[in-house]
């Protein structure tokens, strides 16, 4: 399989996320999709699931999926998914909860049946930050441990951590304490206010630089890998630390955003942009997921910088960033708005714009915590 370009993002996502379940033992104060104790009775079944991992293949550039939820391993046939997917030359990677189900025993499954990643989420440097925000005590001292068990197998990890208020100050701490884990990346998410985290106070627009200069810091001194989910101006702030305020390097991750080389299919088959951009443009298995990534006019829209509105779309960095589409929707109402979070001002807009001085809508549930 020849490497994705940026390119490819107009007829191929580089990463599908499958919500194989919206079941989840835990209670997290940030979860986007409203996780709840059982599946939903109108859950994809196993030979529907098989369906849309047949129908993932059709695209030109085979994309790489990511069994998340809930808990992807509350589904009696989560391996079974991955040792198909694998089988059929899919790279496959899954986002399990931090519970007993994930034993030294099924660990080794999911290595055998060809597991690429998972991943594991830890929210602070202890267990006392952690545990507060996934509401489940001794959750944090699970995911070291799992951690651990999956690098004694040599199954590559990751480490998914939200960046609120609450742990903003920690970054020095988890980076040092990621370093401790064998992970391969750290993936560091910035909240979109949907599903259960409209209560989770964000970081202020003013607070993003200093974190991103602590992520670039780390970036370059800890053995492993780090990337920001749903802050893509962190894209702007490196290039502008390069020297180069234009385009930069093309490697494949730059310029992939909500609906932009990624795709959302819900544990009953709605198809949206992304996990955290819930707008619902048609349903697998009705629906072609390839024709609808391709054409519906929302992901169009995506892919096509010039429909950005306000600072967003004067940006010289529009290209490689485009702000969090999901953030902009869930605080200004479309899509196309501008990203309320990023403090850079590009140089066309002034202060005076109008389309600098939106205000944002009220907090409100999005259709992510209904079924």
């Amino acid at each position: 399989m020849r490497n994705y370009t940026i390119s490819d993002t107009a007829h191929s996502p580089m990463l599908v996320f499958y919500e194989a379940t919206r079941a989840c033992d835990l209670v997290c104060r940030h979860c986007r999709a409203c996780a709840m104790a059982r599946s939903h009775p109108k859950e994809l079944t196993t030979e529907q699931s098989i369906l849309l991992i047949d129908q993932l293949l059709e695209f030109p550039i085979t994309p790489m999926l990511v069994l998340t939820g809930g808990d992807p391993m509350m589904r009696p046939d989560a391996i079974d998914l991955v040792r198909y997917a694998v089988t059929r030359g899919m790279p496959t990677s899954m986002a399990p909860a931090a519970t007993d189900r994930l034993t030294g025993p099924v660990l080794r499954k999911l290595k055998d049946a060809g597991l690429s990643r998972m991943s594991m989420s830890i929210d602070g440097p202890d267990a006392a930050t952690h545990d507060a925000l996934r509401g489940f005590g001794g959750s944090f001292d699970r995911a070291i441990s799992i951690l651990g068990a999956a690098r004694n197998l040599g199954l590559a990890t990751q480490v998914n951590t939200v960046i609120s208020r609450h742990n903003v100050d920690d970054i020095d701490a988890m980076a040092d304490l990621m370093a401790t884990l064998g992970i391969t990346l750290w993936s560091v998410f910035f909240v979109v206010p949907v599903g259960r985290a409209v209560k989770l106070p964000r970081i202020r627009p003013d607070q993003y630089e200093d974190v991103f200069d602590r992520l670039h810091h780390h970036s370059m001194r800890q053995p492993y890998a780090i990337k920001t989910t749903e802050a893509p101006f962190y894209r702007r702030f490196v290039l502008q630390r390069k020297g180069d305020p234009q385009l930069g390097p093309q490697r494949a991750p730059l310029g992939v955003n909500d609906g932009k080389g990624v795709m959302f299919v819900s544990h009953t088959g709605h198809v949206s942009p992304s996990g955290f951009l819930p707008i619902n443009t048609g349903r697998f298995p009705e629906d072609s997921v390839v024709d609808l990534y391709q054409n519906h006019p929302v992901f169009r829209e995506l892919r096509d910088s010039s429909q950005l509105r306000g600072k967003c779309g004067r940006c010289g960095f529009r290209n490689v960033c485009g702000g969090s589409r999901a953030r902009a929707r869930a605080v200004f109402g479309s899509h196309l708005d501008p990203e309320p979070d990023c403090p850079y001002q590009p140089p066309s807009l002034t202060p005076n714009d109008p389309l600098a001085q939106q205000t944002p809508l009220p907090k409100r549930n999005e259709a992510l915590c209904s079924v």
